[in-house]
């Protein structure tokens, strides 16, 4: 266990946590989330020593091994294999199958193992250590987006091979989906606090956003409460009956500590600018090919598609396989050596790309390099652009320069607001936004009235908004026609342990299934509803409960105020103490909830290996 006791940290005037406390318990699989630049890194980084806390501590058992994926290369042997190996413990130094494994897994084929490290670019170096860490068996793992490099095959695998680690896991994602697949329990960053609950994280964005609704309503009340107590105040302060009561008033009120309203938090909100297209379709690609040498084998080979004028259609796939530079013909920045690509005389694209960024001019501040997306647009609309990007006030004059990666895809994005088109042409346009800022993107593209192609390995984003898919898979390329689920459902992605089944093998009819099949069936899904059916009813009767006692406590609080305006002590004084006893009462039943809810969860969790065993073995 790792114990994280009252700790504060901040940096010159900026307060990054102010006295956080939590445990990571044995087993425990964590995911840590947090708007950027809230600390989360931060954490990662006091936890592995990196760094020391202002004040508090960090504790940790003797022995106990931290893996921590680290951003920074620096390898020492001459082959992937042989580096990889370094990470293996000290009396598991032959054990070079596991290695084999863990770098299949994460992309590396046979061939590739047996080359230079060097040679690999700067994704897969980090995957080789990512292989390292996982390889050294710790007794907890820190993984800050190590699904960032990763392409869906391999974050796929990661999902399965984390799901069936034994220790502790803390990680950072921006991928939702793949977060959520994960963990047993969220540590929420928010307001330099940090918060800890088990389950998955819309249940967590539920618990913060009902408590600040809580907060807010007891504020208001609260404010009038006090304002109707300063007006008894002055009305009666300098009546001789009532100065004695008056001035009473004035030492509660002194006593009573005063709720801050709470500051705004900004979101990364926006919408793209859309430009109609009157044609059926925005653009058709015409049995294309392409290879950079002009020779075989092509990336892409006699691919024909259309791009309907509300399409959403994502390429997703391996890396290294063609999907960027797909994305580069459709946006005329690479010709096919064969085929054509056609669009609509209407038709404008706005095409994003992570590599574009180096065309930012350092110099300019972004309020600068916004504006100059076009010509004359003005200073307001800049700086509206800014502050959708999360750039305002002062931020908007920051340079280029002193900006980071994900800062300047931002910059990239707002520029590309300011256009406007018909088609989105987007490659990977979520790998530098947290996961708030991920659902805003999603959002407007789902949202958007054009058509969008978008490469991705966020399965959030190809399940929530794919109309189509274009896979790369089995050395070739593929248009899909339907949504991700679908496709998962009749076709499933290659290397994986537990393929989807095909069409073709699916049983046409439910009485293909032998008769023994169906008996031990019953009596695998009989046990599940006998284990995980008492769990339900305490769950369901604790929230119940919980709701009932928060129409109570809300009744209380209307009294109270009445009370309170009729100047009924007797009344004020019974009715503060039923709402602490309700609150006790309540916050009581929110532990109970967390508990079971949490061995609810173990408990479905060991149910979902022993169904996929139970089918393996049907």
């Amino acid at each position: 266990m790792i114990s994280i006791q009252n700790v504060t940290k901040q940096y010159a005037n900026q307060v990054i946590f102010n006295n956080v406390t939590f445990n990571i318990n044995s087993g425990e699989r964590v995911g840590l989330v947090g708007r950027n630049g809230h600390g989360k890194t931060t954490l990662f980084r006091l936890i592995e020593g990196e760094e020391e806390c202002d004040t508090g501590t960090i504790s940790i058992p003797k022995d106990y091994k931290v893996g921590y994926l680290s951003q920074h290369i620096k390898f020492t042997k001459p082959t992937v294999i042989e580096e990889g190996c370094l990470g293996l413990p000290d009396d598991k130094k032959n054990d070079q199958w596991k290695v084999e494994k863990i770098l299949s897994g994460l992309g590396f084929s046979e061939n590739d193992m047996l080359r230079s490290p060097s040679e690999f670019s700067g994704g897969y170096q980090i995957r080789l250590n990512l292989a390292k860490v996982l390889a050294a068996e710790p007794n907890m793992l820190l993984l800050d987006e190590p699904s960032n490099f990763l392409d869906i095959v391999s974050i796929r695998w990661l999902e399965n091979f984390l799901n069936s680690w034994k220790g502790e896991v803390l990680i950072i994602s921006h991928d939702r989906m793949f977060m959520d697949k994960v963990v047993t329990h969220i540590v929420g960053i928010h307001r330099c606090k940090a918060k800890k609950i088990a389950g998955q994280t819309q249940k967590y964005y539920d618990q913060i956003d009902k408590e600040e609704d809580v907060y807010e309503k007891e504020r208001l009340n609260e404010e009038k409460k006090r304002k109707q107590t300063e007006e008894f105040i002055t009305k009666f302060r300098a009546k001789a009956r009532l100065a004695s009561l008056a001035q009473s008033r004035v030492k509660a009120l002194e006593k009573q500590e005063r709720k801050e309203k709470l500051e705004g938090i900004e979101d990364f909100s926006f919408s793209f600018n859309h430009s109609p297209c009157p044609g059926k379709y925005a653009q058709e690609a015409r049995n294309i090919s392409f290879s950079y040498d002009g020779k075989e084998p092509f990336l892409v080979d006699n691919l024909e598609f259309t791009v309907e004028r509300d399409d959403k259609i994502c390429v997703a796939g391996k890396n290294g396989k063609g999907k960027t530079t797909l994305l580069k013909m459709l946006a005329s920045k690479l010709q096919p050596i064969s085929g054509e690509i056609k669009s609509h005389p209407q038709t404008k694209i706005a095409y994003f790309e992570q590599a574009n960024t180096v065309y930012l001019d350092d110099t300019k501040s972004v309020e600068e390099e916004i504006a100059s997306a076009g010509e004359n647009i003005e200073r307001k609309r800049a700086r509206d652009v800014c502050g959708s990007m999360m750039f305002s006030g002062d931020l908007a004059l920051k340079k280029i320069a002193a900006l980071s990666g994900g800062e300047k895809c931002r910059v990239l994005l707002g520029k590309l607001l300011l256009a406007p088109s018909n088609l989105l042409m987007l490659d990977e346009p979520t790998r530098h936004l947290d996961m708030q800022s991920c659902e805003a993107m999603t959002d407007a593209i789902k949202s958007f009235p054009g058509a969008a192609v978008i490469v991705t390995h966020n399965e959030y984003i190809l399940h929530k908004i794919a109309t189509k898919l274009v896979i790369f898979s089995k050395d070739k390329v593929s248009l899909f026609r339907g949504t991700y689920e679908e496709f998962l459902d009749q076709v499933g992605w290659e290397d994986e342990e537990n393929p989807a089944p095909t069409n073709k093998n699916k049983p046409k009819k439910s009485g293909d299934v032998k008769k023994a099949s169906r008996k031990t069936r019953a009596e695998f899904y009989a046990k599940r509803s006998k284990i995980l059916s008492p769990f339900k009813k305490k769950i369901e009767s604790l929230e119940k409960t919980i709701e009932k006692l928060e129409l109570d406590l809300a009744g209380n609080n209307q009294a109270l105020i009445k009370a309170s305006e009729d100047q009924d002590i007797a009344a004020i004084t019974k009715l503060g103490k039923e709402q602490k006893e309700l609150r006790n009462c309540i916050d009581d039943l929110y532990n109970d909830l967390d508990e079971t809810t949490t061995d609810f969860e173990k408990e479905s969790a060991n149910f979902e290996q022993e169904e996929k065993e139970f089918v393996n073995e049907q």
